[in-house]
């Protein structure tokens, strides 16, 4: 594994949750694997379980950690060519990603979306810039589309809650109001992970709302939120902006938010978010503090889903014989 930005980097992913769950079990069987290695992690935006998740699952593997908040520690980046910086930016993404490829053996890199330009978001410019121009494994700590480590943490928590040989499980992604206007990358991501998976994939949101089809081919997509709670395994609750009126907010309808009145029509439905998350708004406070959440355990695997991930790169792109 070169590269994780997508689920399209996982050649098995069956095989990849598996080796997770077995990671969760002994974290710490492969400290030696990462020994002399060093892993940078740069965010160019705020996070909190990505950040210590990652790092976590990085220490578990042996690897030397560093962390770079680069919006506030570093230079302001141009990401243009060809421009003459003679404005607010200070080092070109070329040199700043060349450097991190000499410093580090796998960078992991976060960046979120404008929500002004679609094609400019969609493009992945900043992501593949600094995979270019490092020269070095790359691990997706979320992007203008996608945020992988994420799903693939979700995909883990379904399958330690659910026999998948038993029944394929009805999975539900409804959308939730929100007061400001949020990315696409985390219902992008799941959507990409959960029509790949052996489950039932629903998306239910209000119009407008529709996701970028590359994304959603393979689910059953209803504006009627009630009709997709029916029978229910597993609730993932997130707020987007629209993508085709792009970046816009387009409802606040606050009958979409989930309480635990609401889990009555389901399967006894667990209910998932990606955190952080705001009561009473994107869901209620007696769902979270009830016992359907599961977004405790959800957080906790995203440590280890960092490590199967990393796992696999130190294996394929460090290990002896490898000449990378």
């Amino acid at each position: 594994m070169k590269q994780f930005t997508s689920v399209k980097d996982v050649s098995d992913i069956s095989a990849l949750v598996t080796e997770a769950l077995v990671l969760k079990r002994n974290p710490f069987a492969y400290k030696e694997l990462g020994r002399n290695k060093t892993l940078g992690l740069i965010f160019l935006n705020p996070s909190l379980r990505t950040r210590l998740s990652t790092q976590k699952a990085a220490t578990n593997l042996g690897m030397d950690v560093m962390v770079m908040n680069i919006d506030k520690e570093g230079w302001a980046l141009e990401t243009q060519d060809g421009v003459i910086m003679n404005g607010t930016t200070v080092e070109h993404i070329r040199e700043a990603a060349g450097v991190m490829g000499r410093y580090f053996d796998v960078l992991g890199i976060r960046s979120f979306p404008s929500l002004k330009d679609r094609d400019e978001d969609y493009s992945e410019d900043i992501l593949q810039k600094f995979i270019h121009y490092s020269g070095i494994p790359v691990v997706s700590l979320e992007s203008g589309t996608l945020h992988p480590l994420q799903s693939f943490a979700d995909l883990i928590t379904i399958t330690e809650q659910f026999n998948l040989t038993e029944r394929r499980p009805k999975v539900v992604l409804t959308w939730a109001p929100h007061v400001k206007a949020l990315p696409q990358a985390v219902p992008n991501s799941f959507a990409e992970w959960m029509t790949q998976a052996p489950v039932d994939f629903v998306i239910t949101h209000p119009e407008g709302y529709e996701l970028n089809e590359t994304f959603t081919r393979g689910a059953t997509i209803t504006y009627n939120q009630e009709e997709a709670l029916q029978g229910a395994d597993f609730l993932y609750v997130k707020n987007w902006s629209s993508y085709h009126d792009y970046g816009k907010i387009l409802s606040t309808d606050e009958s979409w938010l989930l309480t635990q009145d609401r889990l009555g029509i389901t399967n006894n439905a667990k209910v998932m978010h990606c955190l952080p998350v705001r009561r009473g708004l994107e869901l209620g406070h007696d769902v979270l503090d009830g016992p359907n959440s599961l977004v405790l355990e959800e957080a906790n695997n995203r440590i280890y889903a960092a490590q199967a991930v990393l796992k696999r790169m130190l294996e394929t792109n460090f290990s002896p014989g490898n000449d990378q």
